[in-house]
């Protein structure tokens, strides 16, 4: 299926935000996650369906000043 990933074309067969995280290569990282511009929480990963069309936004935490 075709997603959005941070604003770039992306195919993937993961079924769930958890699969394509693991897909994407973030692992065990800590990291922010949106479906379609809404929040999800890292416990409900493996919950929530990744569906054609999709939007998803991976968010990784920066350090600066």
């Amino acid at each position: 299926m075709k997603i959005t990933v941070n604003d770039k074309a992306h195919e993937t067969a993961a079924a769930t935000l958890a699969a394509l995280i693991d897909e994407l290569g973030y692992g065990d990282e800590t990291i922010g996650t949106a479906r379609n511009r809404a929040f999800v929480r890292a416990a409900d990963r493996r919950q929530t369906p990744v569906k054609d069309g999709d939007e998803i936004e991976v968010l990784t935490p920066r350090q600066g000043g």
